[in-house]
């Protein structure tokens, strides 16, 4: 099993170095390498994500990666700012899924915004669609316009696209995960996130799930629009179960989703290929104003590395049993700073990682 190792900038760096030190407390052999990506990589390479760091990415069976970015690199170039790595690597690896879990832990009902009602027991997954939509679709860019409001005025432009084949793959991926989850005990529903009200792009999307959803009689679909998805998410959380929707409207709802949970520091994500290759990162970013400080929380990362487990290297039992020592960890009452609350133990990333290496003991 080949993992390639890539911290990137910021915390990654932190948080990454406590999921390896995890990982290598199972009982399992890895060959693990590490590469430079981001920020770190262009300091280093010129670019946020060198051929060297690509080359290593495509021969691993999983990625775990940590976060890139930072405000001093705001003024290059956009080829050459830390996030076009990640960009570059779901292009050139064909990671068309992106799985954001949203799970409310027993011990961190009181850590959310929301009553604890609304969010106790929450357990809902965010598929979001990677590769198409606006962050990817041509043409784009800026010129002098020659219609609209202000002809004549200096305007931008990007294109909302979607293929067929495209919808139809992560329709089949939300489906099978919704089947999956109902062996589990969820409600076997699939809530498909558009604005076909609006948009062409989204009427069309509309129209393939709905006809990808007749082969799975099994799981019951609904549509809904993307501002009362997000309204809903806050107002009644727990009736979602698996959700499906575009690039761009899924990076906002799964960030909002992760802080039902109390902090997106506790949430993972898996990015897929159709090979079950994988890309595994903590859903939130490299915050540069707490690098260095030894407070992030790597147990989204941690988790992330349980994920990569069970996704990408069929190693079921030993993500159980990560899984289960981060929820012994809470147990204890170790929180760092942003799930600390008064009757609990602050400690640091190095000190978490080290909880979570002694409860897999």
């Amino acid at each position: 099993m080949k993992i390639a190792v890539l911290p990137g900038d910021g915390i990654g760096t932190e948080i990454v170095a406590q999921a390896v030190k995890v990982l290598q407390a199972l009982d399992l052999k890895f060959e693990m390498e590490s590469g430079l990506v981001g920020g770190a990589a262009y300091e280093a390479h010129g670019h946020p994500l060198p051929e060297s760091t690509l080359k290593l990415a495509k021969e691993a069976d999983a990625i775990l990666f940590g976060a890139v970015g930072d405000w001093k690199y705001d003024t290059l170039d956009r080829p050459l700012r830390p996030e076009q790595a990640i960009l570059g690597l779901r292009k050139h690896l064909g990671l068309f899924a992106n799985f954001r879990p949203a799970i409310c832990y027993e011990q961190l009902v009181g850590a959310s915004s929301l009553n604890p009602e609304l969010i106790a027991g929450l357990d809902i997954l965010i598929i979001r669609e990677l590769t198409g939509d606006i962050y990817f679709g041509q043409p784009r860019g800026r010129r002098i316009a020659v219609d609209g409001h202000f002809p004549g005025a200096e305007e931008a432009f990007d294109t909302m696209r979607y293929s067929r084949p495209e919808i139809e793959r992560i329709a089949h991926v939300a489906f099978q995960a919704a089947r999956k989850r109902k062996a589990a005990g969820s409600e076997g529903r699939v809530t498909s996130v558009d604005k076909a009200n609006v948009l062409e792009t989204f009427q069309f999307w509309k129209d393939i799930v709905t006809e990808v959803g007749l082969q799975y009689p099994d799981i019951a679909l609904d549509h809904m629009y993307v501002d009362n998805a997000a309204m809903q998410l806050v107002r009644a959380p727990k009736k979602f179960d698996v959700v499906v929707t575009g690039n761009m409207f899924g990076d906002i709802l799964s960030d909002e989703a992760s802080m039902l949970t109390g902090s997106i520091g506790m949430l993972p994500s898996a990015s897929m290929n159709a090979n079950n290759q994988g890309l595994f990162e903590p859903s939130h970013g490299s915050a540069p104003d707490i690098a260095g400080k030894n407070i992030a929380n790597p147990l989204a990362t941690i988790l992330s590395a349980a994920m990569m487990l069970r996704f990408s290297l069929d190693q079921a039992k030993a993500a159980d049993r990560i899984e289960t020592a981060v929820k012994a960890v809470l147990a204890q009452g170790l929180r760092t700073t942003d799930i600390f609350s008064t009757g609990t133990t602050r400690v640091s990333t190095l000190e978490m990682g080290n909880a979570v290496v002694q409860a897999l003991k």
